[in-house]
């Protein structure tokens, strides 16, 4: 077992690592094996608050520091990375269930987000704007907001934390960052250790690893951070945006999604069977972005179908340290059982499982069905895990109306060999995100990620990071005389 789980089995508060003080452990389990790999005593409302209140005197110096200088933490911070790359992969497939793939996918994007924050400190820029007013000039500042709080989920913790946590202090704030409590190390240990390692001056990013049956809203309630970044369940997700509007604070929210993947009549069946296949079980389809629905005309449906089946077929689920498995374990054993209970109702309701996974222990094979009712609620919501609905139709108008038939709007993608329909096709549907002749699974540093209707507010990446992060200041500057009417 690596030494991670033993060394960083703790709080990261105002630069010191130390136990909480709370009344009860967060054990950490390997969710292939059930390995305990660590104990960690929970912070209280109290360390949150030496938390935030660490960030906030940390920041002052830090959002005055040169931005040439604050590039230096995510370059080492980046070198840091490559020199545990071994241990990093091998800490992401005991605490995640992860396979080396995932494992490799995930540090790969995890470096691409680091070296964006080296060129985001730098991003920032004022303005000039023209005034009515003789004599006056008025300055537009791009500031920090202050602190933030990142609040990240188990599926790809390591890079949905860096992904909020490195812009948010490139761009001059301070960080107070808590975990999910199946993936304490990887999400909020490990990031804090590699920034540690990579000289970010104590204080500016603190780590608590906690639960709400512990801290209620502490967290998002405290008056320091200024903006919460939320990634997790719409359900959760509306409750971080209420309480955020309530107290006068902006919220990002990444929540879930019921992406459709859609193979219109000329698409290259072959091509969109992989595709299909990557975007439902990458990460044994724990991925907000992962296809639960795959949509197909009806005039190749026989065609797709059977090759669909039979790639799925070839995925091998078992140990994610071998190099060949495809399907590692899901998270925990409530989710396991929620996927079982996927497929009993979509069967019990006429569905006609095509591949029947079965399951054990946290291990879910993959399931494909189809014939799902259409007014079944399993077409509407998320299915977090390795189960596939396949759902013909008959011309473009259907497939839009099926596609757009969630509360979702996350992402999705259409196959067809003429790319402008495609994006004619995309047009469409109401998502933040639509891709042609691809994958549903995509984040790439400079492009918006982010959601429609229950999918999320915001944007994170590239520009709106910026925006995320900072807030405008409006300073004016008389140079003659104003005149006042009295």
């Amino acid at each position: 077992m690596s030494s991670y789980f033993t060394d960083l089995a703790q709080q990261y508060i105002d630069g010191e690592w130390r136990p909480g003080t709370g009344s009860w452990d967060i054990i950490d389990f390997n969710p292939y094996d059930g390995e305990k790999l660590a104990s960690i005593t929970i912070a209280t409302v109290e360390e949150v608050d030496d938390a935030y209140r660490a960030a906030e005197r940390a920041q002052k110096q830090w959002g005055a520091t040169n931005a040439y200088a604050r590039r230096a933490v995510f370059e080492k911070a980046l070198a840091v990375i490559d020199e545990r790359e071994a241990e990093i992969t091998d800490v992401i497939i005991a605490e995640l269930g992860g396979t080396r793939l995932k494992a490799a996918f995930e540090l790969h994007l995890v470096r691409e987000f680091l070296r964006e924050a080296v060129q985001l400190a730098l991003r920032p820029e004022g303005k000039i704007i023209p005034s009515p007013v003789d004599g006056k000039e008025n300055r537009l500042y791009r500031v920090p907001v202050g602190v933030v709080g990142v609040i990240s989920p188990f599926n790809f913790p390591f890079l949905l934390s860096v992904k909020s946590v490195a812009p948010a202090l490139a761009l001059g704030n301070g960080v107070v960052l808590k975990p999910h409590q199946n993936t304490p190390i990887v999400g909020g240990s490990l990031v804090a250790k590699i920034f540690e390692e990579a000289g970010l001056p104590g204080g500016l990013l603190n780590v608590v690893i906690t639960d709400i049956a512990e801290i209620g809203d502490a967290f998002i309630e405290h008056p320091v951070p200024k903006v919460i970044s939320f990634t997790g369940s719409d359900k959760v997700g509306r409750h971080v945006a209420t309480v955020c509007a309530a107290n006068f604070k902006r919220s990002v929210l990444e929540l879930g999604g019921n992406s459709a993947l859609v193979v219109l009549e000329d698409a290259d069946i072959d091509y969109a069977v992989d595709a299909a296949v990557f975007s439902r079980y990458v990460h044994q389809g724990q991925v907000c972005m992962a296809a639960n629905r795959v949509l197909v005309d009806r005039s190749i449906e026989a065609e797709f179908t059977e090759k669909f089946v039979a790639k799925v077929r070839t995925l091998k689920t078992g140990d994610p340290r071998d190099p060949q498995t495809v399907i590692g374990p899901v998270i925990n054993a409530s989710q396991a059982d929620a996927l079982s209970g996927v497929v009993e109702q979509a069967i019990t309701e006429g569905a006609t499982a095509l591949v029947r996974g079965t399951t054990t222990d946290n291990l879910v094979e993959p399931s494909v069905l189809t014939g799902v009712p259409a007014d079944s609620d399993l077409l509407r919501q998320e299915v977090f895990g390795p189960v596939v609905f396949l759902v013909p139709f008959d011309g473009e108008e259907e497939a839009v109306r099926i596609v757009n038939d969630t509360p979702y709007g996350l992402s999705g993608a259409v196959h067809t060999a003429d790319v402008e329909r495609g994006v004619n096709f995309a047009k469409q549907i109401d998502t933040g995100m639509f891709h042609v002749n691809d994958g549903t699974v995509h984040d790439e540093p400079l492009v918006p990620f982010g959601g429609e209707k229950h999918s999320g507010i915001g944007r994170l990446n590239g520009e709106t990071t910026v925006d995320a992060f900072t807030t405008t200041k409006w300073i004016s500057v008389q140079h003659g005389r104003s005149r006042f009417p009295f």
